[in-house]
């Protein structure tokens, strides 16, 4: 069957608040860690949530546990314009996932608010309680703010048109509401709005957070609640699953445009299939194996693999009696069409660790396997000792992943994975991921990188100095130097450009990733710039100096690791070479070295006219494609030229070739000296005398005198013996007086030639 995912769907950021982990570095981190993130309550922490810990009991077998999310009543309202009375009526589930969608696109590298793509958002919520427990009991409140306000942030239909708003998204905002399987819903609908070109970037997730977050559940035999609190996925001992709460977003983008545009890949989704088990189970709320093999099945044929190839599927896996035999059965049969090996493809849940995050769960195991395929390891499913013997994962494909492991690849075949989510009412959804294909290397650039950081707040600037301080330590901490030099220059690319600017900025520059820490953590003024930003940018202006700025080598530095410049320079060097006769590309890299006669034979004016012109324009065509635009520019004799051609007044190559005839122009006449002169006009005026003159009043107290070498070094001596300071400039001629005449006419005729 064709792939219509063509070469699939890249996972291209992630973010998430889950039990025990603020973001998914956490998970990751607790996932490897084999780490159970379920809080158990005592009766004091039950009756502080304003629940009657005796009166609970008494209704049936209740279990008091769940797992939580860290300030989760918290939110920065001001951060996203909303006022703070508004923000209190608004459902923690849209402001959390606001939240998450932010920082899920500045994961991915990119700033919210400035991105030039069509984004999507796609995501559901679970039943709202914040309103019934904090709000309903407060008429006063409701009536003050308002009974729209109150529904648009409470009815799940706004979830995601509010981040679309507050983000300037212009894509599709869809809610999706499949009960458990809403989150990983969204992802297959993004993928297929990205598949349409209905958006070029997808937001897709969940939120799921009820309120109180401090209260339990109650165990009835044959539903899903646990007994102890524990998921055991699998295990002959598991009674069902612990709820928690939890957010979770991926960022996608067609695989194609990720790679063009240089993003980081964590995984391929190859494959994703929806459909629902219709009335072939024996309840509303039953799974049915039918309806999951069908899924799974779909979702391998529309990714074009083979099942033997998949060698870990994230499972739904909610540890009930009837569930997990179900699922283990689908899957097998739906493996079965491909492959008759047994015992080669691991499963898990991440259920096991976090318990059952409903409308969040989909997404948030989706996570966990991309983070599995990044890293070339599989976490353990967690409290796995015995299988339920109704599994018959003897003879099934599958066996469960209970401890730790690497990932190794099947030479010739990319790791895969499947992921797995099952709605109460019948909706199945399953995707499968493919490893991210090698990518290009990132060109570390130039030894030094400059890194800016932006807040809305002093404390934020500090907070996030603190966390970039953090990363670049663990970028340090890497052990391989070319590889850090590459993740530097990377940090240093995204923070200039997947940042949004805020007015509390910092920076620094740094040679590696252990000095820019440094710097950062001692604040080292020398290298650290702190500073408050007006709203409006300052105005830049770009000054281009005139000949006598040159010096052997300049350049070269540049013309070896920034592309940008490098690729100017060769552009006007091919441009120059007809009109002179010798390589000035090789005498100008030469010149950085230990030739004295290629920095003698740049000495010329003839070439050193051009090589200058060559360097000022690839120099500001660099700051240019750093988005650095000036408001005006000026410049001192050949600098003027430079000047003149960015702004239109000629094109580049007749820039190029008035340069450089008038540098043979003025290399053709008798030679001859500049001299400054810490003296006003006043006064050095008297001392001249045959053919010096002031070439130039450059301060109330400094001039420039031009002229012969013999009458300039006369001049000098005198000078010297009154103790004037002076100094002479790197000139070969004396330019700017009367010995430059024998030029103007001819070089009037050239310009005459040029159409301005």
């Amino acid at each position: 069957m064709t792939n219509p995912l063509d070469d699939g769907i890249a996972i291209v950021g992630m973010a998430g608040r889950f039990p025990g982990a603020g973001n998914v570095d956490e998970l990751w981190t607790n996932l490897v860690a084999s780490r159970e993130s379920v809080s158990f309550f005592t009766d004091d922490e039950i009756a502080g949530a304003g629940l009657d810990p005796a009166a609970l009991r008494q209704r049936g077998q209740y279990v008091a546990a769940r797992g939580i999310l860290t300030d989760a009543d918290c939110f920065d309202a001001a951060f996203f314009g909303i006022n703070p009375t508004e923000a209190t009526v608004i459902d923690p589930q849209q402001r959390l996932f606001l939240e998450t969608c932010w920082a899920g696109l500045e994961h991915a590298g990119y700033a919210p608010n400035q991105i030039e793509d069509v984004v999507g958002v796609f995501a559901g919520a679970s039943f709202n309680t914040y309103y019934l427990h904090a709000l309903h009991p407060r008429p006063s409140l409701r009536e003050l703010i308002g009974s729209d306000l109150v529904m648009f942030g409470n009815e799940k239909d706004y979830l995601t048109t509010r981040v679309a708003y507050k983000l300037g998204l212009k894509g599709p905002a869809l809610n999706v509401s499949t009960a458990c399987s809403t989150s990983l819903v969204a992802i297959c609908q993004a993928c297929q709005s990205l598949l349409l070109h209905q958006c070029d970037v997808a937001l897709a997730g969940g939120a799921s957070v009820t309120v109180p977050q401090t209260r339990g559940y109650y165990h009835d035999e044959g539903n899903i609640g646990s007994a102890d609190g524990h998921t055991r996925t699998f295990d002959a001992r598991a009674t069902g699953t612990v709820f928690g709460n939890g957010v979770g977003v991926v960022v996608l983008k067609r695989l194609e445009d990720a790679v063009r545009d240089g993003d980081r890949v964590y995984a391929v989704i190859k494959g994703a299939a929806l459909n629902n088990d219709g009335a072939h189970r024996v309840s509303f709320g039953a799974p049915g194996v039918e309806g999951q093999s069908e899924a799974v099945a779909m979702a391998h044929a529309l990714a074009g693999v083979d099942p033997g190839s998949i060698s870990y599927v994230e499972a739904h896996g909610t540890a009930t009696p009837l569930g997990d035999p179900i699922e283990v059965a689908a899957l097998t049969k739906a493996f079965r069409l491909g492959t008759s090996a047994r015992q080669f493809c691991a499963i898990g849940s991440v259920k096991t660790n976090l318990g059952h995050l409903d409308v969040a769960a989909g997404v948030t195991g989706l996570i966990k396997t991309a983070l599995s395929l990044h890293h070339e390891q599989l976490p353990a499913s967690l409290h796995f000792e015995a299988a339920n013997p109704r599994l018959d994962l003897a003879n099934s494909p599958f066996y469960v992943n209970a401890s730790l492991r690497s990932w190794p690849r099947t030479p010739g075949t990319p790791r895969r994975a499947g992921v797995s989510s099952f709605g109460t009412g019948g909706t199945n959804a399953h995707v499968v991921l493919e490893e991210a294909p090698e990518l290009p290397e990132s060109d570390p650039g130039q030894p030094w990188q400059l890194l800016s950081l932006s807040a809305r707040t002093e404390a934020a600037l500090d907070r996030a100095t603190a966390n970039l301080a953090g990363h670049l330590r663990a970028i340090a901490g890497d052990g391989d130097s070319d590889r850090a030099a590459r993740a530097l220059a990377d940090v240093a690319y995204t923070l200039h450009t997947g940042r949004s600017p805020f007015p509390y900025r910092r920076t620094v520059t740094c040679r590696d990733a252990a000095d820019g820490a440094q710097a950062l953590e001692e604040k080292q003024p020398a290298r650290v710039t702190t500073r408050r930003h007006n709203a409006s940018p300052p105005p830049v202006v770009f000054m281009f100096p005139g000949q006598g700025a040159q010096y052997p080598g300049m350049g070269a530095e540049l013309y070896c690791s920034e592309r940008v410049f490098r690729s100017e320079v060769d552009r006007c060097l091919e441009i120059v070479r007809p009109l002179l006769d010798v390589d000035l590309r090789a005498l100008m890299l030469a010149a950085g070295g230990p030739s004295a006669d290629a920095s003698s034979e740049l000495r010329q004016t003839r070439l050193t006219q051009p090589a200058l012109f060559v360097i000022e324009y690839a120099l500001a065509a660099l700051w240019r494609s750093w988005g650095i635009e000036p408001a005006a520019m000026i410049g001192h004799s050949v600098g003027e030229y430079v000047a003149g051609c960015l702004a239109g007044v000629f094109p580049l190559d007749d820039a190029l070739a008035l340069v450089a005839r008038r540098g043979a122009l003025v290399q053709a006449q008798p030679p001859g000296d500049m001299l400054a002169v810490r003296l006003p006009e006043s006064q050095i005026a008297p001392l001249l005398s045959g053919q010096l003159a002031i070439a130039a009043i450059n301060a109330p107290s400094l001039c420039v005198v031009s002229g012969p070498r013999d009458e300039i070094a006369g001049l000098e001596t005198r000078l010297v013996s009154q103790d004037v300071v002076v100094r002479h400039l790197h000139t070969s001629h004396a330019f700017h007086s009367p010995m430059m005449d024998p030029v103007v006419e001819p070089f009037t005729e050239l310009v005459r030639g040029v159409r301005l």
